[in-house]
């Protein structure tokens, strides 16, 4: 179970990251302070959850890893990467 306590707006951005480190190797994506908002916003988008709805896309991101995790992880990593070269 995830209890989501939003400290700040900072924290609150990210509070099930910490669950998803295997599915960050698997996608190559490297988290950091600079991309971690982005990345939020990616994973909402992917799940189809309002963004800073922390408890929401926790549960459908648990749905899709307990599923088929590498499908999740391909489809994060093909998404950011997407973003990524579209921002240079």
């Amino acid at each position: 179970m995830c209890i989501c306590l939003c400290y700040s707006v900072v924290f609150s951005l990210t509070c099930y990251f910490r669950h998803l480190g295997g599915v960050f190797k698997k996608a190559g994506v490297e988290v950091t302070p600079q991309n971690k908002k982005q990345l939020d916003k990616v994973i909402h988008e992917l799940v189809k959850t309002t963004y800073k709805d922390c408890p929401a896309t926790w549960r459908e991101v648990k749905k899709r890893i307990a599923a088929d995790e590498d499908a999740f992880a391909l489809q994060l990593k093909t998404v950011w990467n997407s973003r990524q070269v579209g921002e240079k």
